[in-house]
């Protein structure tokens, strides 16, 4: 019997945005005080008296339909919740996230990508995740530099102004079992800014 499978319980509060640390260097920021777009960290847990006004989880079949059929899901679900960010920023974000696990992760032994949505209970910032069984993510700081790349993949969180991250994953007996990875998503998104 396979062990179940969970994700790092740190892997469920919305992203912070790095600050000035010896560890920024490592993750890109620079002399003239810039932060990077990205950083691999550990999220702070929810209060437990502090339940999120809506989650909704799903593991999606591991194909080339598995993005758009996040983004259907997360439409849906978001305007029945009535979140009040941008519906269709959040459900792209949720295609692109969902389709990069699919193309560069591995799927779980049931062919299937967890994908959860949570709106935090207090800012009501939108936090996506996106689990696969393939516990690397090479060149994080790269592939979320997004500095004149074409609008692809993780491109896509940084133009809605949110805030992404990843995690290992890791099963009952603190095995690791793969990777989960994160976007935050405001809910006052302004083009302009």
């Amino acid at each position: 019997m396979n062990p179940p499978t969970q994700p790092a319980r740190e892997a469920v509060a919305p992203v912070t945005e790095a600050t000035e640390s010896p560890a920024l260097e490592a993750t890109g920021g620079d002399s003239q005080g810039r932060h990077p777009v990205a950083a691999v960290m550990t999220l702070m847990p929810l209060e437990p008296e502090k339940e999120p006004p809506f989650t909704y989880k799903v593991r999606l079949q591991a194909n080339a339909m598995a993005g758009p059929n996040a983004r259907l899901r997360a439409r849906t679900q978001l305007t029945i919740a009535h979140w009040a960010g941008n519906v269709d920023a959040a459900s792209r974000v949720c295609d692109k996230l969902v389709d990069n696990a699919f193309r560069h992760g591995r799927a779980f032994r049931d062919g299937r990508l967890p994908f959860r949505l949570t709106v935090h209970p207090e800012t009501h910032e939108l936090l996506i995740e996106v689990d696969d069984a393939d516990p690397e993510f090479p060149d994080f700081p790269q592939a979320a530099e997004l500095e004149g790349k074409t609008p692809t993949g993780l491109w896509w969180v940084d133009h809605y102004k949110g805030r992404l991250a990843y995690t290992k994953r890791t099963d009952d007996y603190g095995e690791v079992v793969g990777k989960t990875v994160q976007a935050v998503l405001p809910v006052n998104w302004d083009e302009a800014a």
